[in-house]
């Protein structure tokens, strides 16, 4: 049996106690055992290891810097996520013969969503004119993924399966009137937008214009800037790291924008003079699409993609405000939205904000919008451009209504 100790002491020395010294009875040995030990006890003068005592200090130090630091940004995540999923209880939810649409809550300029999929989710439920309830808990799918639905306690994520799951059980479409080689445009557009748009809407969102973005951010509570400021670098990080995973972060921010830029210019070449992508009725495609150049009108103001969709790209800013009059009346924005901030002086009234959770039906809706409120009387007949923004071109006449399911 090895052994060592040491101590400290003024002055070093050695005492070696030699080998095979018998122990009779050793601890928690057998009483017939003999075992041998040697060793020896070793002292290092006090005055020698100042260096090293104070380095361990320092270390302890540090270390109590770190836990400190670790423990008051856990704790400020702990109380952001219970703020972000308290379950709001103003309304009792009961999914049978329901759909119940779960997402993240309203940002503070009127835009419905910062998110392009939930955005795109809520946009299509109008379109295809099925009654939904909003329910803005904050709580992830069992895949955890946003946004997701639930009908009949059945719980479905991810957009294009939850489209799928809704044409099955309640035979509600967009794309019927679409050929077998249209319906394969259409797929292949919306997956451009989605796995590759996608990524430069976000990376402006949360990385380039994170501070703009912070501001719409709605956090309750008396920490709500720290919580948002907080929610904004992980979400960044998060950005960051999934975009280098997906192969678009390997690149640099030019190279990005240029990407974003062909993308852009892709889908108003696709677009030209119709009304919606694939012609003068609505698609599923076009809640996409809408989704995500959205953003790009109404939530980053001055960056790159407001300035081509605002600027050279005009029609696809005419496209999203044909969209948002014709399933989102209550959406208002101003006629300056329309302009990037370099062509106009954006006036500073103060946005209609949407209800939180409602039993939304676009039927209803719409019937409802000649008593509209005054924050739409707003409404002129033409852009600076001469285009067209009267009723006829933004076709509030319902002339596609034939492919609405009443849900």
């Amino acid at each position: 049996m090895q052994w060592r100790a040491g101590f400290a002491s003024s002055r070093a020395f050695v005492v070696d106690l030699g080998r095979n010294r018998s122990l009779p009875v050793p601890f928690g040995l057998h009483a017939d055992e003999h075992h041998s030990v040697s060793g020896c006890v070793v002292a290092l003068p006090l005055q020698d290891c100042s260096g090293i005592m104070s380095g361990l200090v320092a270390e302890s130090w540090w270390r109590k810097t770190l836990y400190l630091t670790g423990g008051a940004l856990l704790a400020a995540a702990a109380y952001l996520l219970y703020e972000l999923l308290a379950i709001r209880k103003e309304q009792q939810l009961d999914s049978k013969d329901a759909i119940i649409l779960h997402q993240f809550s309203r940002p503070k300029n009127g835009v419905p969503s910062l998110s392009p999929f939930c955005l795109k989710m809520e946009t299509y439920l109008r379109m295809v004119d099925l009654p939904y309830q909003n329910y803005f808990d904050g709580s992830l799918s069992p895949q955890a993924t946003m946004p997701w639905i639930e009908y009949n306690h059945e719980c479905v994520s991810g957009t294009e399966f939850i489209i799928d799951f809704l044409e099955e059980k309640l035979g509600a479409s967009l794309n019927k009137s679409l050929s077998g080689p249209e319906q394969a445009v259409a797929r292949a557009i919306t997956k451009m937008v989605e796995e590759h748009l996608y990524w430069a809407i976000v990376y402006c969102q949360w990385v380039e214009n994170v501070e703009q973005t912070e501001k719409l951010l709605d956090v309750p509570g008396p920490l709500s800037e720290v919580l948002k400021w907080t929610l904004c670098q992980l979400n960044g990080g998060l950005v960051r790291r999934e975009m280098f995973c997906q192969g678009i972060g390997r690149f640099s921010r030019d190279e990005l924008y240029t990407l974003m830029e062909r993308d852009m210019r892709t889908l108003a070449t696709l677009l030209g003079d119709k009304k919606y992508i694939m012609g003068s009725k609505v698609s599923s495609v076009d809640a996409a699409v809408f989704g995500h150049l959205a953003q790009a009108m109404w939530t980053l103001p001055g960056s790159r993609p407001e300035q081509l969709i605002k600027g050279e790209l005009i029609n696809l800013a005419m496209y999203c405000e044909r969209i948002r009059r014709k399933f989102w009346p209550e959406w208002f924005v101003d006629v300056d939205d329309l302009y990037s901030d370099e062509e106009s002086d954006s006036s500073g009234g103060t946005p209609t904000h949407l209800l939180d959770c409602s039993l939304f039906s676009h039927t209803d809706t719409l019937g409802d919008s000649t008593g509209s409120s005054p924050a739409h009387t707003h409404s002129p007949d033409t852009d600076r451009s001469g285009r067209s923004l009267s009723d006829s071109d933004i076709e509030v006449d319902g002339s596609d209504s034939e492919q609405h399911v009443k849900g």
